[in-house]
């Protein structure tokens, strides 16, 4: 089959060098340690500094920050690289696109200097810690305290499913400053793990697919945080996160669009080699109708996807055309993967085909990030 040409919108000749200098990264360094990262369930620190060495963390982040000094596209194509070789060990999408732009947004100049170059090196390895076991998509109700005493606030409470939870060094916390105020009482504090006193991390999950990506339990027990790092003004935390989620959602759905693109590809080179009753089974009929459905929709997510990024980059995405690139791409990232690796027969079920793994680490993409019934209900109301 002959892939048709097509070209985002967005590229440009320098982003055109990023993603092939992203891609022999990710072939050299990511590619054959990924079996070994999901048996020790998290990458090496090693290969975090190595990506930073290389220019892919914090790429959208301002220069005096030790950061790319690019924008939205940059980052991007990092991203979507990662996701076309199916390594979803490297938390980089949420080191780099959403909690290093949570600091760089609403943090003051003292904390962006003190936190982003570090960030951008690698030295330092960055979570967001939102969901609690009682709240999830309902970011209201979590039930994380931080009150304060004076030059300090006394943080308490559990966080869970945390991404780079195991290996973070910093966090962006969500907590309720005041309690009663409901969402008008969710703050974000910047919290250091080392050696912070009554923090523990509790195990590290064990998931249906992502195995390589250290997802964890928190813990907070009056650990003290200072004053000094919370991002913005107390109260304005439900505020932030809402401006920032529509980034968080097209992210998920820039990586679920890039790895349909790398399942189609895979498959089409599957079928014209494997044979059944005396010819390929890419000559098929059910076949060459199957593969050109998972391709036509394959293309309309890419275009989708590449008009909420051009949406993003003039400053124009809203929240519900976000969740609608979430939820679809999502959807259709299980729905064709599952197609794909049906071609591959029982081979398709091994884990050392990319098929098996992409497979599986599909399906929480419908979950994290606000579940995909929420990003409807979100697209409903907006309606």
């Amino acid at each position: 089959m002959t892939q048709l040409a097509y070209r985002s919108p967005w590229m440009t000749q320098e982003l055109e060098l990023l993603r092939d200098s992203a891609r022999r990264f990710f072939e050299a360094e990511a590619v054959p340690n990924e079996a070994r990262w999901a048996q020790q369930k998290h990458v090496d620190r090693e290969f975090w500094r190595k990506a930073g060495e290389m220019g892919l963390l914090c790429a959208g982040i301002p220069a005096e920050y030790g950061g790319g000094d690019g924008s939205f596209a940059h980052e991007a194509v990092i991203f979507e690289e990662q996701g076309r070789i199916a390594c979803s060990s490297f938390g980089n999408h949420v080191h780099s696109g959403i909690a290093a732009h949570y600091i760089a947004s609403y943090g003051n100049e003292a904390q962006k200097r003190r936190w982003l170059p570090r960030l951008a090196s690698g030295e330092m390895i960055s979570g967001i810690a939102m969901t609690e076991p009682g709240a999830g998509s309902d970011l209201q109700g979590i039930k994380t305290r931080a009150l304060r005493e004076g030059d300090h606030y006394r943080v308490t409470g559990a966080k869970t499913f945390i991404s780079n939870g195991y290996l973070a060094d910093l966090l962006v916390l969500v907590v309720k400053t005041d309690p009663a105020l409901g969402g008008k009482g969710v703050s974000l504090l910047v919290v250091e793990t080392a050696n912070l006193p009554g923090f523990r991390r509790g195990r590290v999950l064990d998931k249906v697919g992502m195995h390589g990506q250290d997802t964890s339990e928190l813990f907070f027990d009056d650990s003290p945080v200072p004053v000094e790092n919370l991002l913005g003004s107390e109260g304005q935390g439900f505020v932030q996160l809402m401006q920032q989620l529509p980034r968080e959602r097209l992210i998920i759905a820039l990586q679920a669009q890039a790895t349909i693109e790398r399942a189609v590809a895979l498959t089409q080179e599957y079928v014209r080699e494997r044979k059944a009753f005396g010819k390929t089974i890419g000559e098929f009929q059910n076949t060459r109708f199957s593969l050109a459905e998972c391709h036509t929709e394959a293309r309309i997510g890419r275009v989708f996807v590449d008009h909420c990024i051009t949406q993003f980059l003039a400053g124009t995405l809203d929240s519900a055309t976000a969740s609608m690139a979430k939820y679809w791409v999502t959807d259709k990232q299980c729905e064709i993967i599952d197609r794909c690796l049906q071609f591959f027969g029982g081979y398709g079920y091994m884990n050392e085909y990319p098929i098996a793994r992409m497979f599986a680490d599909a399906r929480v993409q419908k979950i994290y990030g606000g579940a995909n019934e929420i990003m409807k209900e979100l697209i409903a109301r907006s309606m």
